[in-house]
Parts: C-alpha cells; structure tokens; sequence
C-alpha cells in the first residue's frame, strides 16, 4: 500500500466518557457470552507460559527481566485483539460469525495495514525490554543469577532498588501511554482497511479529544489484565477476548464511521 502525505485521511472523532466505558465493557462481555474467546485462547495462552516459565527456570539470569517482560505483553495487547475486532464487527452488522473469520483481518487490503501497524509495537515492545534491562543494570548491576528473594529484597529495601522500581515505572508508563494513544488504529484498519499512519492519526485524535477518558480506559485495562493474570494467567482466557470485544464497542464510539 502506497502512503503519501496526501492520502493519509484520519477521520473525525467524537467525545467520549466514563458512560461509553462502562457500556462498551457490558457490550464486550455480552459477545463473550455469545462468542467465547477462552476456547481459542486455551491452546495460545498455556504453551505460551510454559514456555516463558521454562525460560526463566532454566536461565535465572533473566528472572529480573519477567516482570517488564509481562507488563510489555500488554502494549502488544491490541495487536492479539484484531480477530476479536473482527468477530465483533460482524455480530454489530448482525451476523452469526464462526471461528474461522478470526483471522479474517489478515486476508485482503487489511493484512499489510495491521502488519505494519504489529511491526511497530513489536519495535516498541522491543524498545521496553531493552530499557527495562538498562534501568535495571544501571541501578543494580548487571544481570545475574539472583533468587526470587534475594531481588524483592533488593527491589525495596536498598536505595537502588527503589531507584529501579521509581525509575522502571516512570519509563514504563511512558511506553504504556504511546501503546494507549494508537490502541484504535487496530480497530480502525479492520473496519476500513484504511493505510497505518492514517489509522494511528485517527488513534491519536481520540486521545487528543477525550485524554482523561482515554487513560481512564488504559488504567481499566491494566488493572483487569493484572487481575486476571494472578491466578497463573488463567483468567486471561476471559479478560482478553472481553477487553478485545469491549476496545471495538469503544472505538465504534469514538471514531465517525
């Protein structure tokens, strides 16, 4: 897809609040009932932690880097989400859609958009890793094998470990805030196959126009992952396909289509 400065279109937003929230999270868990995500997440999200378990169990160099590691699984959350976007839009247009249109978005004009728009929170998920491993190593020292204990007690009790934490969740937030401020350029390519700098401009005006609503949002996502994913991500197999059905209802508020 060719992209010039005069074809990109972002398109006109509108006002948004805490109301549109609640209704687009009822409306996420209303297609959940319907179309529940769980069954096509339990074969995703189980090797995914073992593999990350076995990771980290065999090479205790890395234990430090888990925890940025899941947080940065949430500013790539919108990128796992556009199946979701897509089984929601089809239920909005009165379909009964099947599993098989999950991956609908990667067939036709929207597989290069949502792909280049993918490589860019790859890079940015990427760029926090790597950030992560510097505030650590800054602070810290390099990366070593260190217990469980040995780092919480690091972590708070010692002036660089809270250094670290101070320093982690400040450049962490900032990451967090870019991820929020393109989050409906996802969205938006699955219902206009529309090219990836017009979809992160339309993304952007949203943010622009409803700010706090808009961080009202990413706190609420945050917090909902985070409660999920204690009791061994089980809770993941609902919060994901909820939060990816709910972030389309808001975008269909948000965005003029």
């Amino acid at each position: 897809m060719d992209v010039t400065a005069d074809s990109i279109q972002p398109a006109d937003v509108r006002a948004i609040g805490t109301a549109d929230l609640n209704a687009a999270l009822a409306e996420g868990w209303a297609d959940f009932r319907a179309k529940r995500g769980d069954l096509l997440l339990l074969p995703l999200i189980y090797p995914a932690m073992g593999l990350i378990a076995a990771t980290f169990a065999f090479n205790r160099d890395l234990f430090p880097l888990l925890f940025p590691l899941v947080g940065g699984f949430a500013l790539v959350g919108p990128v796992a989400a556009a199946g979701f976007y897509e089984m929601a839009k089809r239920r909005e247009a009165g379909e009964d859609p099947s599993w098989w249109h999950f991956l609908d978005p990667l067939n036709g004009p929207r597989r290069w958009p949502l792909l280049a728009l993918t490589a860019g929170f790859g890079f940015l998920f990427i760029m926090w890793m790597i950030c992560a491993q510097l505030i650590y190593e800054y602070t810290l020292g390099p990366l070593n094998s260190v217990t469980p204990a040995a780092l919480f007690a690091n972590l708070f009790t010692t002036p660089e470990g809270w250094s670290m934490v101070i320093v982690g969740n400040i450049v962490g937030a900032g990451f967090a805030l870019i991820a929020l401020g393109l989050s409906f350029a996802f969205p938006y390519v699955v219902d206009k196959a529309a090219d990836p700098l017009s979809a992160a401009f339309t993304s952007l005006r949203v943010f622009q126009r409803n700010p706090m609503t808009t961080l009202r949002w990413g706190i609420t996502v945050g917090l909902i992952l985070f409660a999920a994913a204690i009791p061994l991500l089980i809770g993941l197999m609902v919060a994901l396909p909820v939060l990816g059905y709910a972030t389309w209802h808001l975008y269909t508020r948000a965005v003029v289509r």
